[in-house]
């Protein structure tokens, strides 16, 4: 378990991660940072749902910043997918018949009543608030399906937001479709890590997805830094009066922290 959260139920709680595998293993001028790498993928761990839960794909992104001030940006999709290993489904349960029983122990001791007058002396309404949780955080391994957290991530010297956002997308796609893609789902991989070169500084690029062509542009020198995040996105976030206020103090060169779960 990641953290001590151990007074959430087993489905609330989250968990150590761990980078799986990650191509090419090897970049002179861009060493890979294990740690880093898993913990900005996975910043809260990884965490478990089923089938009753919210599992839509999620997108996110980072940077790292190296000392020398070179930076390298990730673009992140988390997904869930299904736990096919039974140690891991009995483990879990395992984990919520323990939660369980200390749900009800800390509601006896409230209630001032010894185990084996529970079912008698427990108030009514700290039962029905007690059952009301343990239906909506429960885990039953003969009834529910387990999910777990996973993601895939692309790694690039330039922020190019829209064109990675369009390749993992297409590329979870093809992972979950009930049909295969065109090629094998290495030929993609290769092809956007070996084939596809950056584009020249004022230059457009199209390159071909798993399922439709994706275009990124790069200004030229004498053009403004590229900025492929959606303005849209930060009006909804933030809303007008604080984008306002942000953008005073970046005029009035003030430090700025946003913080964010």
């Amino acid at each position: 378990v990641a953290g001590e959260n151990f007074n959430q139920s087993p489905l609330r709680r989250t968990f150590k991660s761990k980078v799986l595998a990650h191509y090419p293993q090897n970049i002179e001028w861009n060493p890979f940072d294990q740690d880093a790498v898993n913990m900005l993928c996975m910043p809260k761990g990884l965490s478990f749902r089923t089938q009753v839960d919210n599992r839509d794909p999620q997108l996110h992104s980072f940077i790292i910043t190296r000392e020398d001030g070179s930076r390298t940006y990730g673009f992140v999709l988390t997904f869930y997918e299904e736990v096919t290993s039974k140690q891991i489904c009995t483990a879990m349960q395992t984990l919520y018949q323990m939660h369980n029983a200390e749900q009800y122990s800390s509601v006896c001791a409230s209630s001032s009543c010894s185990m084996d007058s529970l079912a008698s002396s427990i108030d009514e309404g700290d039962a029905t608030s007690l059952a009301k949780l343990q239906h909506y955080n429960s885990y039953d391994i003969s009834r529910d399906t387990l999910y777990v957290s996973k993601c895939i991530c692309l790694i690039t010297p330039l922020p190019f937001m829209q064109a990675c956002k369009k390749f993992l997308i297409q590329l979870y796609k093809a992972v979950t479709s009930q049909q295969p893609p065109p090629l094998p789902l290495e030929s993609y991989i290769h092809n956007i890590l070996y084939e596809v070169p950056l584009p020249p500084p004022g230059r457009s690029l199209k390159f071909y997805g798993v399922y439709e062509p994706i275009i990124c542009q790069r200004p030229g020198p004498s053009e403004l830094p590229l900025s492929d995040y959606p303005l849209r996105e930060v009006f909804e976030l933030l809303g007008l009066e604080n984008l306002v206020q942000v953008f005073t103090c970046v005029l009035l060169e003030m430090q700025i922290l946003l913080y964010s779960q």
